[in-house]
């Protein structure tokens, strides 16, 4: 095993716990630490991967009704990186004025976090990359932040649709200027894919 993939299974397997919870960007931790963060649409999967990721059933709560998630929650991985978990955006029976709200938070802490140092925008895969996806992407291009475009949920394609799936997120990376060139295939309930993201997170806390 090599050094790097020997610190990331460290990592992970260490302790990972609840620190913060912000529903006001003036709310938000002290900047001590680099920062990944997860967004996505409301039920893309955000907070089941934060789990799989850290083997713990309720670290980040998972709830299956969308839009129930109302404040960025924030974890502090083995005293290295923090995790933070942002309310998902474009669920459409939400009022409008919350809609705005979640949105307005979620956009200006990745716009004015200085430690931010990777922002996972997360899609269903059984879906593929919404009009909402999209404007999530040019508004981080904009704020020039680093993203990395990650599948959630790949269990549930056949092989030939992962494929397929994989093809047309790789050609929207290539449309953003932020975007990292790589994506990621990942599924919490199967596991899938979790390694590789470990390991690209755990090159960012080494950082």
């Amino acid at each position: 095993m090599s050094g790097d993939s020997e610190f990331a299974r460290k990592l992970f397997a260490g302790p990972c716990d609840f620190i913060w919870g912000a529903s006001a960007v003036d709310n938000l931790p002290p900047e001590k630490l680099p920062e990944v963060a997860f967004v996505g649409r409301s039920n893309a999967g955000k907070s089941s991967l934060v789990n799989a990721l850290t083997g713990r059933r309720t670290l980040a709560r998972v709830s299956n009704t969308p839009g129930r998630t109302r404040q960025i929650n924030f974890f502090d991985l083995g005293g290295r990186i923090v995790l933070a978990d942002l309310p998902g955006y474009g669920y459409a029976r939400a009022s409008r004025s919350l809609a705005e709200e979640w949105q307005s938070l979620i956009f200006a802490y990745v716009r004015g976090r200085a430690n931010l140092a990777r922002v996972f925008v997360l899609v269903d895969a059984r879906r593929g990359a919404m009009d909402t996806d999209r404007e999530a992407c040019t508004l981080l291009d904009q704020a020039a932040v680093s993203y990395v475009l990650a599948l959630t949920k790949i269990d549930q394609l056949s092989p030939g649709e992962r494929t397929e799936a994989e093809r047309a997120l790789s050609e929207e990376a290539g449309r953003h200027t932020a975007a990292y060139p790589e994506v990621f295939s990942t599924s919490a309930l199967k596991g899938l894919g979790l390694d590789a993201l470990k390991a690209h997170i755990a090159a960012l806390a080494a950082n």
